[in-house]
């Protein structure tokens, strides 16, 4: 093996011997996303580097992605995705043809230096085989569980009905069950996900770490927009995230229509910053409900637009409806929405409460005028966003943060590597590289100073200081 020697500490796995320059070679597997756009994904690989471990990724190209990369000490080894799956047949030949690319790409990783470790993430649940076929050259599997998709079958069409619907059902439930088998360690992204690792999938408590998908808030920090984002009124309201049929984002076209056309707010906007499956049709509905000149679709954004957003924004919004997925589920954006200081309107949500606390306001599931409501409420009480958004900062930092989850996730390493510290670990988190937006930062520190830059955000009166 070349820059690395192992040796044996009875079953609990692989050690380092001395005097070599990593701990393990860990694989990381992903398909629905590339690195580093997954935002988890890359602060993971980050933290294993930081920590001593090699890292390379197999994963999907993004638009213009090099098939071989290395960023920051990370090796990214990438395939053209298979074309947009359209019915079962569809989503099965997606998932044959990821799963041969990434078998085919964890030999070339193989050839270069062998891998002690494989992690897959999820969705899907089909990696398990690839890990039971590694585990025959000793590599043990670590499940970075970021969906439950047996809950996403079922948010999606309900309790099955028919033989169709019972045999796909029960076909998700096998291979979550033959993943959690496989599993020498499970990733869980809260405690909702841990309990069904521990019910469903028979591990035991020691072999399942909680990992929140928690922001870097030394990254992701409001700043002085540049201008006054797309405003075009005096309230801008946003969405980040995927526009999937899971997402509800056409929900938000409903509360615009209220807000706009049943209730005269012609000074209320919404940019909605993603992309998905759903992106054209949720087009096509804004231009019918008359909303052209009220909503903004941005497409697949950056961090850069993003904090330009997020930090121009008065509310962020979530209308994820209460489903077996997402109540179970930890919203990224409502952490997000968090990090810069954006109070927000929920379904009420059972992990959304557990995330966001009192920094959001909850309706019940499903009732538009009641969002719509309270979104209108905030609008009217600059009062109370200046101290939900307080909240939602403080929050976010002191009990979401990632440095904690990056330090939990590391251990779980150890803990399967078989590998004994005998120092503290090092700073985890990643280094900031490359322009920095430092001199724009809002000094949350300073209460005076945070709370109005809460209150004004990027509206026009403030030009001067925007652009300072």
């Amino acid at each position: 093996m070349t820059g690395t020697a192992w040796g044996r500490r009875g079953v609990k796995g692989l050690i380092l011997r001395t005097g070599k320059t990593s701990i393990a070679h860990v694989l990381v597997i992903v398909q629905n996303l590339p690195v580093p756009l997954d935002r988890r994904v890359w602060l993971e690989c980050q933290a294993l580097t930081a920590a001593g471990y090699q890292v390379s990724v197999i994963c999907p190209k993004g638009p213009g992605d090099p098939a071989r990369q290395e960023i920051a000490g990370v090796r990214l080894y990438k395939y053209r995705p298979a074309r947009e799956a359209k019915g079962l047949l569809g989503f099965v030949w997606e998932f044959v043809y990821s799963w041969v690319r990434t078998a085919l790409l964890s030999l070339v990783v193989w050839g270069r230096e062998p891998f002690q470790v494989m992690q897959a993430c999820n969705p899907p649940d089909t990696y398990w085989a690839l890990a039971r076929l590694w585990r025959m050259r000793g590599v043990r599997f670590v499940f970075d569980q970021h969906d439950l998709n047996p809950e996403l079958f079922l948010s999606r069409f309900g309790e099955p009905e028919g033989l169709a619907q019972r045999t796909q059902y029960e076909g998700l439930l096998w291979l979550e069950r033959m993943t959690y088998r496989q599993a020498d360690h499970v990733l869980s992204t809260n405690e909702s996900y841990r309990a069904i690792a521990q019910r469903r999938g028979g591990k035991a408590p020691e072999d399942v770490t909680v990992v929140r998908s928690g922001p870097d808030t030394r990254r992701m920090r409001p700043i002085r927009p540049r201008g006054s984002g797309w405003r075009g009124g005096s309230t801008l309201l946003t969405y980040l995230g995927v526009m999937g049929p899971q997402d509800n984002v056409d929900v938000l076209l409903e509360v615009m229509d209220d807000l706009v056309h049943r209730r005269g707010r012609d000074d209320v906007r919404l940019a909605l910053l993603g992309f998905g499956d759903c992106l054209a049709d949720l087009k096509a509905e804004c231009h019918v409900r008359g909303l052209d000149g009220h909503v903004l679709f941005t497409g697949r954004v950056g961090p850069a637009e993003i904090a330009e957003y997020l930090s121009s924004a008065d509310i962020g919004l979530s209308p994820d409806r209460r489903t077996p997925l997402n109540d179970a589920s930890t919203m990224n954006k409502a952490m997000e929405y968090m990090a810069y200081g954006l109070p927000a309107v929920s379904f009420d949500l059972t992990e959304t409460r557990v995330s966001a606390g009192p920094s959001a306001l909850y309706v019940p599931d499903g009732d538009v005028v009641a969002f719509a409501d309270a979104v209108e409420e905030l609008i009217d009480d600059p009062d109370r966003r200046v101290r939900m958004g307080e909240l939602a900062r403080h929050r976010v930092v002191a009990d979401l943060d990632w440095r904690p989850q990056a330090s939990a996730y590391v251990a779980a390493f150890d803990r399967v590597s078989g590998y004994v510290r005998t120092q503290p670990l090092p700073d985890l988190l990643p280094a900031l590289v490359g322009p920095s937006p430092s001199t724009r930062y809002v000094e949350d520190q300073d209460p005076v100073v945070f709370r109005r830059f809460l209150r004004e955000r990027g509206r026009l009166s403030r030009a001067h200081d925007l652009t300072a």
